[in-house]
């Protein structure tokens, strides 16, 4: 009987302190698709800039070269754009990608959609830098809120554990 108790309180003890790593891990991989997505809209200025490939070869680019997730978002709206202008394709990507990022990061991200395809190069670079300049901020405030929170909910998950297990001992 005692060895069943042990392996419930064990369970009960790794159950809450991996729910409270998972949610700290959320504020990492905040950071990390923002980075990615930031390296991601280098890589766009760079290419319509220099090399005046159509947008949706360049999407497709983007999408092999980055990590998954904001991959994700570029070969949607790469998709997307086989029967909707780039801008529009580009928001519903966005809508449909499953990132770590908020709504205000998807929100600046949107932005960008009023002159994808629709300007000149200049236009459409001067956009991605100013988009740029606003996810330069979101990382910060993501900076701020991973050192806050992190380890808050990793002790949070450690402690609940031990505090059940020793309300039910």
């Amino acid at each position: 009987m005692i060895l069943i108790k042990t392996i419930i309180f064990f369970l009960i003890f790794t159950s809450c302190s991996l729910v409270g790593i998972l949610i700290a891990k959320t504020y990492k991989n905040r950071v990390n698709d923002l980075l990615e997505m930031k390296s991601a809209l280098n890589i766009l200025e760079t290419k319509i800039n220099f090399t005046y490939e159509p947008i949706p070869e360049i999407f497709k680019e983007i999408s092999e070269s980055v990590e998954i997730n904001v991959g994700n978002i570029f070969l949607k709206a790469c998709t997307e754009m086989k029967n909707k202008t780039a801008g529009n394709a580009w928001t519903i990507a966005l809508d449909l990608s499953e990132t770590n990022m908020k709504a205000e990061d998807i929100d600046i991200l949107k932005r960008l959609n009023k002159l994808l395809g629709k300007t000149d190069a200049e236009g459409q670079i001067s956009e991605i830098k100013l988009i740029k300049s606003f996810l330069d901020k979101q990382i910060e405030k993501a900076i701020k809120e991973q050192e806050k929170n992190e380890k808050l909910f990793r002790t949070l998950g450690i402690l609940t554990g031990f505090t059940i297990v020793i309300i039910f001992i």
